[in-house]
């Protein structure tokens, strides 16, 4: 996990054949011909979608364990292809950039990598508040659950968690067409996010001075506000953006037409791309703190068996 945490700081995602590429053009294959205005369908869509990748990575699990230097391999690799922090972080600081040239109709055009937001009628602040909420939110989403589970169940934990995810994305919207045919994967990505957006909250309050905030004011923040946020988990990274940052994010937001208003999180003025590019700053340092805890945890849980066995 190390090796593959390592890869992805200096490497980012992979520039081409990526496999959650792969796993969204099976999926959407899939949605093409089961399809249905039905909560039911929706949950045989997702059964039908993960099944192989669960197969599979039991299988690759078992086999690689046979031989350390194989599992130490594979592993690496599937950490690598299923976080996407760093991407993630050069895709704001690459926003920031824009926004600090005032080149908005570029930054409008390379929202849509971070988000599904409508950024037509979007200004600096508003362009620099979408990116930060989905940067504090995919931190969780792309990093620490990630993290979380492949520290706990190894491979099987990395790639499920991914294909999960990625089933959200596509289908866990509240779109007019996935509204019942989502609800599952949704529900599931919910579930298996609970305890990595707490943990992500939690560690970038501790690590707010890495971007000119104090950790005490950002978990009042976070704590304040965090169950404001319609999202059960992701009210938890976004309040503790805005308070690690001193800013306020939430407002207007537009999907394909429809209009969601989100309630107040932190106090303060709306961010600018100078605090876009300390967000992306915090995800990294967020993503290196829990990859190490991760990494140490195992380290000693290793140690004690062996001193019990």
């Amino acid at each position: 996990m190390a090796a593959g945490l390592l890869a992805d700081a200096l490497l980012g995602d992979p520039a081409r054949h990526h496999p959650v590429a792969w796993f969204g053009d099976w999926a959407s294959w899939l949605e093409e011909r089961m399809y249905a205005d039905a909560t039911v369908r929706g949950g045989w869509f997702f059964a039908a979608s993960v099944a192989p990748l669960a197969v599979t990575s039991v299988i690759v699990e078992r086999a690689s364990g046979r031989s350390p230097l194989a599992h130490v391999a594979v592993t690496a690799l599937c950490t690598w292809a299923v976080v996407g922090t760093r991407s993630l972080a050069r895709e704001g600081s690459g926003m920031a950039h824009m926004l600090d040239n005032e080149d908005l109709d570029s930054a409008r055009a390379r929202l849509g990598h971070l988000c599904g937001r409508d950024p037509s009628d979007m200004d600096h602040p508003e362009l620099a508040r979408a990116a930060v909420e989905s940067m504090a939110e995919n931190t969780a989403d792309a990093g620490v659950a990630s993290i979380w589970w492949g520290a706990l169940t190894g491979i099987p934990g990395l790639v499920l968690h991914r294909a999960v995810n990625t089933l959200d994305a596509m289908v866990g919207n509240r779109s007019p067409r996935h509204a019942r045919f989502g609800t599952v994967s949704a529900r599931l990505d919910d579930l298996a996010d609970w305890v990595p957006a707490r943990i992500t909250g939690a560690t970038a309050c501790l690590l707010a001075p890495v971007v000119g905030g104090t950790i005490g004011e950002s978990w009042r923040i976070m704590c304040r506000d965090a169950s404001r946020h319609p999202s059960p988990n992701g009210g938890w990274c976004e309040s503790a953006w805005a308070g690690a940052l001193g800013v306020r994010l939430g407002g207007r937001n537009v999907y394909s037409g429809r209009v969601e208003f989100r309630p107040r999180l932190g106090e303060g003025t709306r961010p600018r791309s100078r605090e876009l590019r300390l967000a992306s700053r915090l995800v990294g340092a967020v993503t290196a703190a829990t990859g190490t805890a991760a990494v140490m945890g195992l380290l000693v849980v290793a140690r004690l068996l062996r001193a019990r066995n």
